[in-house]
This record gives C-alpha cells, sequence and structure tokens, in this order.
C-alpha cells in the first residue's frame, strides 16, 4: 500500500518583530534613564557649589539621614518586579557617583581587602568611594578620630556569636558618633582549588566562621583540620596557593583569589546576620525612622539597673538592645550599652535620657542614626 505523502510543516511565525518592538522601547527607555541620571548628577554639582560657598567642613558633604529618607521613598514606590533589596542597591550606587562628585568619601574598614566588612562599607555607600582597609578595629577608630578618613565601619554583633567586644570597649572613650548602621545577610562558602572535598587537608577561616559553619563542616569535612586566622580574607589568600586546602569566606573572598567555589551558602543557620556601624565625627539629624544607642554606668547595688531602666518605659521609649561590658574601674564595675527606637531629639528619648542622667553616675550618647534599611 502506497504511503500518504506527508504534509509539509508550517512555518512557525516569528516574533522577531514583537522582540525587535520591546527591545525599541528598553533603548528608549534606557536613554530616557541616561538623561535623568544625568541630570541628578549635574543637581549634585550644584549642591556642591552651594556647600562650598557656605564653607562646608570635612565631612558634612555626606548626609546619612537624607540618603535614608530617599532610599525609604524608593522603596515605598518600587512597584516591582525588582525587589526592594535590588532596587536599593541600584539606587545606593547613583547616590555614590552622585556624591562623588560633591566630594570622594574616604571609607576606613576593619579589613583586610576581602572581608564581609567591606562589603558592608559596600552596601551602604556605594562603589564610588576610596574604601581603606585596616587591620585592626583600634586603627579604624584612629584614622577617622584624625581625619584622614571621613567614615568608618566596624562589626559590633552577629546573631549567632553575639556582640563584638573589642568595638564596644573602643567605643567608651572615643569621641566618634554611630552615624548609621548595616545589616548584612552572612552567606559563607567553602573554596578552594581541590577538585573534590576528599583531597581538602585543611580548612581555613575566621574562628567566628568556622563556629557559624560547624554542623556542615562536621558532616562534609570532619577529617580536614581546621585552622583560625584573621580574617576570612587571609583565610582565602591561604587556600589559593595550596591545592589542598580550603577557605571558608565569602563571595567578595572568592572573586579576589580567583577561587572556585565547591559549596555554597555553608552557614548552619540561614538567617545568620551581621551588623556593622558606621562611625563619623558628627551628629546626625533625624530621618524620620531612627535609633539611639546609649552607654551608662551604675552603681552597684541590688535593683540599680532596675531602677535605671525604668526611664524608658516612663516615657514610652522602648529599648531593643542592651549589653554589659566591665568597666575596667573597678571589680565587678560595668558599662551598659542600650539601643533605643528613636532619635535623641525626639521628646520622649530626649526625657528618657535626661532621666537617665539624674539617676547615674555616667551617661555617654554614642549616636542617633537611621535604622537599616534593608
Amino acid at each position: 500500500m502506497p504511503r500518504k505523502k506527508a504534509k509539509p510543516r508550517r512555518a512557525r511565525k516569528t516574533k522577531v518583530p514583537v522582540l525587535e518592538a520591546i527591545r525599541q522601547r528598553i533603548d528608549a527607555v534606557d536613554a530616557g534613564l541616561v538623561r535623568l541620571i544625568s541630570r541628578r548628577a549635574t543637581l549634585a554639582q550644584g549642591i556642591a557649589g552651594i556647600k562650598q560657598e557656605q564653607g562646608a567642613g570635612n565631612g558634612t558633604y555626606y548626609r546619612p539621614e537624607r540618603e535614608a529618607q530617599i532610599l525609604r521613598r524608593i522603596l515605598e514606590r518600587n512597584p516591582g518586579p525588582l525587589a526592594d533589596e535590588e532596587m536599593a542597591r541600584l539606587f545606593r550606587e547613583i547616590m555614590s557617583a552622585c556624591l562623588a562628585l560633591e566630594q570622594p568619601l574616604n571609607i576606613a574598614y576593619l579589613g583586610p581587602e576581602g572581608t564581609f566588612t567591606q562589603t558592608a562599607a559596600h552596601k551602604h555607600f556605594g562603589r564610588s568611594i576610596r574604601s581603606t582597609a585596616f587591620a585592626s578595629i583600634d586603627q579604624v577608630f584612629r584614622e577617622v578620630e584624625s581625619g584622614a578618613c571621613h567614615c568608618g565601619v566596624v562589626p559590633v554583633e552577629n546573631s549567632i556569636e553575639g556582640v563584638v567586644n573589642h568595638t564596644l570597649d573602643m567605643l567608651v572613650n572615643s569621641s566618634l558618633r554611630i552615624c548609621g548602621e548595616i545589616e548584612l545577610r552572612i552567606h559563607q562558602h567553602l573554596l578552594s582549588r581541590a577538585k573534590a572535598a576528599q583531597r581538602i587537608r585543611c580548612v581555613y577561616s575566621h574562628q567566628q566562621s568556622l563556629a557559624q559553619c560547624r554542623r556542615w563542616l562536621d558532616n562534609h569535612l570532619l577529617h580536614a583540620e581546621r585552622i583560625p586566622v584573621n580574617s576570612n580574607a587571609e583565610a582565602a589568600r591561604r587556600a589559593a596557593a595550596d591545592s589542598t586546602a580550603a577557605a571558608v569566606a565569602g563571595e567578595s573572598a572568592a572573586e579576589l583569589y580567583r577561587l572556585p567555589v565547591l559549596s555554597r551558602n555553608i552557614e548552619d543557620e540561614p538567617d545568620n546576620t551581621t551588623r556593622f556601624l558606621v562611625l563619623g565625627p558628627y551628629a546626625t539629624p533625624p530621618s524620620g525612622c531612627d535609633k539611639t544607642s546609649i552607654l551608662f554606668t551604675t552603681a552597684n547595688r541590688p535593683g540599680a539597673l532596675h531602677q535605671t531602666l525604668k526611664c524608658f518605659s516612663d516615657h514610652g521609649v522602648n529599648m531593643v538592645r542592651i549589653e554589659s561590658r566591665p568597666s575596667r574601674r573597678g571589680m565587678w564595675d560595668y558599662v551598659f550599652f542600650v539601643d533605643v527606637d528613636g532619635h535623641a531629639e525626639d521628646p520622649s528619648v530626649a526625657a528618657a535620657i535626661h532621666q537617665l542622667e539624674a539617676s547615674t553616675s555616667m551617661v555617654k550618647l554614642l549616636g542617633s542614626y537611621p535604622r537599616s534599611q534593608i
């Protein structure tokens, strides 16, 4: 029986004209964005000229409360499909580039290059800055206090491992103010030139990062020696020079030392977050959504702390954190660090601080600053 002739396939309708039309619309939007960004940059230059005429001093070009207000409005108006985090990142870079036209910022941070602290500095200030790494928290404080750097970024607490005591101790005697905070979700990766995990003999990382990945390392690299080092960037540098070694570090260190990522997000807690402080030589005006940090000492007697903290509830001020550190002035004498909602210029917060001053031997306002956006 003769076979039936196969019917010729219909040619699929091409969607090239539709794609081309969408691409043309994208090109038009891009052209509009370029014009608007250039216009914004020109306006920023105008602000710089006015500030120069007014004799604005060092550091006053950066206005953390103003930037926080801009980002807050942007996120309120974000219709999607971009997530708030992506939208904030894009506008942060635009603001960073425009501010650099007014005054290129020099930001000190706890190094070396490739650490999470540098990532936090870029998240807060954008990449149109000069970021300078220092080997210790003390050095970051000193560089900003001397005026060599406009601001500094240091870690203050981790959601798993707790506070960074050295930062708290430095705040006791420093003249610097806290003018911002950064919350950074910490994703730890296993970096190595080894072809397989079985070939890894040792794992380098900062002590806190090793602790944050303890369960994963126990399950996957129990045979490998864990060696603590000063920073995750140092860990990556060592792993890059040894094909039988690995590092637990972040994306920045992987890029800096060109290390392959063998396993991603190996932290034991998915919500692992580190909070960083932005330090500057000046007070920050209210932004409308702020936090205030205070330190104080109390008498060493029963009920003293309870009576002291009553000032916040008396004035309806929400206390969000309290930590204590030895004062180093006497045995069992402590300094207390408190974070509260609101700005020191808010009437309720100002009244609470006034009452606190009347009931304690020493009160120091560490700073009021915009709450972290995302």
